[in-house]
């Protein structure tokens, strides 16, 4: 197996990586195994970075409406 939980997973994944990051199908099967993990394990990381900065500008904008009240 490439290391995935089950079949469904691996074609999510692809999906996914097609949909809304661009790759193409043949850029993914083109792929070793552990250069897409490492992959999406990067784009996971970039993933929960923006996140916390989105929440992080979300609690700034917060207070300073509450200060300006």
């Amino acid at each position: 197996m490439l290391g995935y939980d089950n079949l469904m997973n691996h074609f999510k994944t692809n999906f996914g990586l097609m949909q809304h990051h661009k790759y193409s199908l043949a850029e993914l099967e083109n792929m070793m195994p552990w250069e897409k993990a490492i992959y999406v394990a990067l784009l996971a990381n970039y993933i929960k970075e923006k996140e916390q900065e989105r929440r992080d500008a979300e609690l700034i904008a917060q207070s300073q409406s509450r200060v300006k009240r």
